[in-house]
């Protein structure tokens, strides 16, 4: 009997099924929290018998507000985005245009730390390593980048903005590498010396923002460090207050060579290795403390691309407090996706606009934001236990993507 393939468009639509019905249940299920949370809608409830339509319509009307302006706060108003493109190509006025894509190009802009910060503790996991470190890491990274963006002089933006940015990913590459040198020698477990590790940047940053490398001159009381040269700013496409740049592109590339390395290179096969079976590694011959270290390593230098990004394309110095917490978003990032490239570029994109909308949500809807967290978890929380989704929907496991988001980290 002929073995009966599923079509690729089958596959295709499985495979979304989960994630999409994953965040569908996490904002169904944060809609109640933002409900249970209305001063309004707790009111109308308790007039219910009373007025059960208005109790309803103010149910409506919170959603709707509430989620409408996370929406227009994370990508904007779609119709204002089409009459902007008409003005501008009738009146060659970009202002409306300014206005109307800011949301989303600043959605963009958020994301980008967030892709080469899941990337680090995604490709940890593809050696079975928890890269717990990798907030550190990115003040490693920004301090190195903003040195050399503003210390080395003369240089033309084609040779210093690589530099700059390569630098940080190098500090940040030696940085993380220690724990893994450290595991690997002595069996010392990654979690508490990344850990650990995380405090001594942020104090050795405290140290050289408010001393070494603290700027002069009327600013001088404050910690920050003086800002980059303007050959090593990584360059913005669209004139203030867009801030839309490069780097975007470039956590784009280096999520593709990450891609590229793990499964196409002997390097990555035997990270991939080492991470799926200890044992069987070392039977095959392979050096396992050497793709322990270097694992670490290229961890480290992507934690560090996410520091030197907000440096050179969005901050142009460091101060104090520098990160809001992308090391530790990142974890979640990676977990998110799976610990694959593909999956973190698209989780980073979804807490991109997820954080970015946020504000909106608080301003227009009244709605704390802590309530976007609580949607972050859910989402977290719904896609990581396929089976739950399945049950809820009454969908068959099919294999593909489904399949995989059910396997534990880094396999």
């Amino acid at each position: 009997m002929q073995e009966k393939h599923t079509p690729a468009w089958r596959q295709a639509l499985g495979s979304l099924a989960v994630p999409v019905l994953a965040i569908f249940t996490a904002l169904v299920v944060s809609a109640v929290l933002i409900l249970a949370s209305d001063v309004k809608v707790l009111t109308a409830y308790s007039h219910f018998f009373q007025n059960p339509g208005g109790a309803l319509a103010a149910t409506g009307k919170a959603i709707a507000d509430a989620y409408g302006a996370l929406f227009l706060g994370a990508i904007g108003n779609p119709g204002e985005m089409a009459r902007a493109i008409g003005t501008y190509f009738a009146t060659g006025d970009s202002k409306p245009l300014i206005a109307a894509f800011w949301p989303l190009s600043e959605s963009l802009v958020t994301s980008t730390p967030y892709i080469f910060a899941g990337l680090a503790v995604a490709l940890g996991f593809k050696c079975n390593l928890f890269n717990i470190g990798a907030e550190g890491q990115i003040y490693i990274g920004a301090l190195a980048s903003v040195w050399i963006g503003y210390n080395i002089t003369g240089l033309p933006a084609i040779i210093h903005m690589p530099l700059a940015f390569l630098g940080g990913a190098l500090a940040a590459a030696l940085w993380g590498g220690l724990p893994g040198y450290l595991r690997a020698r002595t069996g010392a477990h990654e979690v508490i010396n990344t850990m650990m590790m995380n405090y001594i940047a942020f104090r050795l940053a405290d140290w050289l923002v408010n001393g070494p490398m603290k700027r002069g001159g009327a600013a001088g009381y404050i910690p920050i460090t003086p800002s980059i040269l303007p050959s090593a700013v990584i360059p913005k496409f669209f004139s203030d207050p867009i801030r839309f740049h490069a780097g975007f592109f470039i956590a784009l590339g280096i999520a593709a060579l990450v891609y590229w390395f793990l499964w196409k290179t002997t390097l990555g096969f035997e990270i991939r290795t080492v991470g799926a079976n200890l044992r069987a590694a070392r039977y095959g011959g392979i050096n396992v403390g050497r793709n322990m270290v270097l694992a670490l390593a290229l961890s480290g230098a992507l934690a560090g691309m996410a520091g030197a990004n907000e440096v050179l394309a969005v901050n142009h110095n460091v101060a104090g407090a520098f990160s809001p917490g992308y090391g530790w978003d990142s974890i979640a990032l990676a977990l998110l996706g799976k610990s694959h490239p593909l999956g973190v570029v698209l989780a980073s994109l979804l807490f991109g606009t997820l954080r970015n909308g946020a504000t909106k949500m608080q301003s227009l809807a009244d709605i704390p934001i802590d309530i976007i967290v609580i949607v972050q978890a859910m989402v977290i929380m719904f896609i990581a236990a396929p089976p739950i989704i399945r049950w809820l929907y009454r969908l068959k496991a099919e294999g593909g993507l489904e399949t995989f988001l059910g396997q534990g980290w880094g396999k």
